[in-house]
């Protein structure tokens, strides 16, 4: 990967558009979130502004928000497992808790010591999902802290790292195209994929590396919260679209010229795997892939 080439990249970006990563002062854990699974797995640290989890032949772990969101610019800074992390996947993500859930999802898909991970994201939509775009990242996600953060609003979904948008899908439901409405929690796992995750599951977890860590900082929460006897009525979800709310504003409803040409080039240089190019799973191409180019 030529990383010289996108770290100034992501300078430019920084400098251009004035995007500075760092926002209001941390706040911590339990703040906003509770340990979902594998308590014996969640280490606490910096006063509770980290969070660590582990996993080993025994358990993973998880956390997830207290609240559901209806819209909102969600984000962790995360720092994946490092050494030999085939079949580990690290996961942040939206998620509804229904029967036909919605979701959108950040999956970091471990993989043997000096090989790349791969970051997939996906979107699903009233139970269908399908939607995979995969990426090499151009740097060491396990060398330090990273952001990634969702954007999420009526017009558009946008998937950023470190300020760089990676992924748009678009609101398409007046051509047929069901798109995330429903109130979602914020989650995030650390859990054995090795039935999938790396070379579709011909490379198994290495056990004599564990326990896996993954770190997790950045707790503030920039959503529409709404109690829970309300996430599933849709006029109170739909109140969540309101402009006073600061992702709702226009400016958000598109990328702007200089956040699309980043865009394009980092697709361009570092998907490798796009859903909406998979003939074999998707002999007619899905319809939003026309309009999901970010403009």
């Amino acid at each position: 990967m030529d990383f010289r080439r996108l770290s100034f990249l992501v300078v430019v970006v920084v400098i251009v558009l004035g995007v500075v990563d760092g926002g209001p002062v941390p706040v911590p854990f339990n703040v906003s979130y509770n340990v979902a699974w594998g308590n014996d797995h969640v280490l606490f640290l910096d006063q509770g502004r980290q969070v660590q989890l582990s996993m080993d032949l025994h358990s993973g772990a998880g956390f997830e928000s207290k609240l559901s969101y209806g819209s909102g610019f969600f984000h962790l800074r995360i720092k994946l497992p490092n050494r030999d992390s085939a079949g580990v996947i690290t996961a942040f993500y939206l998620r509804s808790k229904t029967d036909h859930h919605d979701e959108l999802d950040f999956e970091f898909l471990g993989n043997k010591e000096g090989k790349p991970i791969t970051l997939q994201t996906n979107v699903f939509a009233n139970g269908q999902g399908d939607r995979e775009q995969r990426f090499h990242l151009w740097f060491d996600p396990t060398a330090d802290f990273h952001t990634y953060k969702i954007l999420w609003n009526e017009h558009q979904i946008v998937f950023y790292v470190d300020n760089i948008p990676i992924r748009v899908f678009k609101n398409n439901t007046k051509i047929g195209v069901m798109y995330p409405a429903q109130a979602m929690q914020i989650e995030a796992t650390l859990w054995d994929g090795d039935s999938w995750a790396t070379d579709g599951g011909r490379t198994k977890t290495n056990w004599s590396c564990a326990p896996f860590t993954a770190n997790f900082r950045g707790f503030n929460v920039d959503g529409c919260a709404l109690p829970p006897q309300s996430s599933d009525d849709d006029d109170v979800v739909r109140s969540c679209y309101d402009s006073k709310y600061w992702w709702n504003q226009s400016k958000f409803w598109k990328l702007g010229r200089k956040y699309r040409q980043v865009y394009e080039q980092v697709r361009n240089k570092y998907m490798n795997y796009d859903y909406c190019d998979d003939r074999s799973r998707h002999p007619v191409v899905p319809p939003e892939c026309a309009s999901n180019g970010g403009g």
